[in-house]
């Protein structure tokens, strides 16, 4: 199972920072898509242009979410040309659905070099569950990846960005050897939990290469993201 674990030292950053990278869909849904995703999903043309900025920073990581269907027909041959690698979070409940990753395209990706990781079942935040609901989104979801891909599944990612102090202890209890947000910050390449930046559809090639020279930008924006981040890690 192969990682991005590439790292270079970044204007403006320090040596172990990476800038972690989520997309969503590539191209046309072929399902129907959740109030607001529209917002995440960029065309084949400027994925290509994204990846021509990204082979170009070693200490860029790219993740996918949701396991959409377009991860095995757009983004991976688009990944291979660039010979690049990247992690993808799969919904277990959307696996073999209309516009969803089947159980063969899973095998594809992990055949491929790619990593497999899980984004629960139903894509409901976690925060808002119970326990019980809770361990259903961590195991249940993991097994029914793990039996697509064919492997172990020990990297998990939190649904919308939701998750606090006890869904935190939840991953650990279960044992996921790291664990990805939606907090729009860059993170220390070894560490447990990975803070990501979202791909939206606005996006340009010059956004994305300013994020990847100076991940640790000074900016308002840039510290409001912090000071939410750690409002989660600890209420």
């Amino acid at each position: 199972m192969a990682t991005v674990s590439r790292t270079l030292q970044l204007r403006g950053g320090r040596s172990d920072d990476v800038l972690n990278l989520c997309f969503h869909g590539i191209g046309a849904p072929g399902r129907e898509l959740e109030p607001g995703e529209e917002n995440y999903w960029i065309g084949p043309a400027k994925f290509e242009e994204l990846l021509d900025v990204i082979v170009r920073f070693p200490s860029v990581r790219i993740s996918f979410d949701d396991g959409n269907a377009s991860d095995a027909e757009l983004a991976l041959p688009a990944l291979q040309r660039h010979n690049l690698t990247a992690t993808f979070f799969i919904l277990s409940g959307r696996l073999g659905r209309p516009g969803s990753l089947t159980a063969a395209d899973v095998r594809g990706l992990v055949q491929a070099d790619m990593t497999v990781g899980s984004h629960g079942a139903r894509h409901r935040p976690w925060r808002t569950m119970s326990a019980r609901e809770l361990h259903a989104e961590l195991a249940g979801a993991r097994q029914a990846i793990a039996e697509a891909a064919g492997q172990p599944v020990d990297q998990v990612a939190c649904p919308l960005g939701s998750y606090d102090r006890r869904v935190l202890t939840a991953i650990r209890r279960h044992g996921f050897s790291r664990v990805y947000t939606s907090d729009g910050l860059p993170a220390s390449s070894n560490a447990w939990l990975q803070a990501r930046y979202s791909v939206r559809a606005t996006d340009t090639p010059a956004d994305i290469e300013r994020r990847a020279r100076s991940p640790r930008e000074k900016t308002l924006s840039a510290a409001v993201q912090l000071g939410k981040s750690f409002v989660k890690r600890w209420r």
